[in-house]
């Protein structure tokens, strides 16, 4: 019974742990985007050819992501200044995380102008820290969401 108890108050701090662990990652990409460092941003993504991204189109694999991501973002000026909001993690297992958010991407008009959206990450536990294996990023258009009123 003891040890029951014991391992019930352990679980939400956990729990706690690994939601910080996770949000640290999500916060570290956004500083190494806004220093206009893809390279560094990518460590976010685990190495892998079943690492997905998804918006206009469909990237398999962290080279395929990579790649697209210096086809729309060229050079740290075209990548323009983020934030993220509204952000959500909930944990599925002690290695397995959804983190649900909105990107506010800032940069000249010449570029694309701004642009803000919504996000859905499934990240997991690797011997390496926490990282993406999934990436469904979408561009708001229409009214706002229900997650930006939040």
């Amino acid at each position: 019974m003891l040890l029951t108890m014991v391992l019930l108050s352990v679980l939400p701090a956990s729990a706690q742990t690994q939601t910080e662990a996770i949000l640290a990652l999500v916060r570290k990409s956004a500083e190494d985007w806004n220093r206009g460092d893809l390279k560094a941003y990518m460590q976010s993504y685990e190495k892998s050819g079943e690492t997905t991204f998804v918006g206009a189109e469909v990237s398999r694999g962290t080279d395929a992501v990579l790649a697209r991501y210096l086809r729309a973002y060229p050079d740290g000026e075209r990548m323009g200044k983020t934030t993220f909001s509204a952000l959500h993690v909930r944990p599925l297992s002690g290695d397995l995380a959804i983190v649900t958010g909105r990107y506010t991407l800032i940069r000249r008009q010449e570029w694309g102008g701004d642009k803000t959206g919504l996000f859905t990450l499934v990240v997991r536990k690797t011997r390496l820290g926490w990282r993406v294996i999934h990436d469904q990023t979408n561009s708001e258009c229409g009214p706002r969401s229900e997650l930006q009123r939040q």
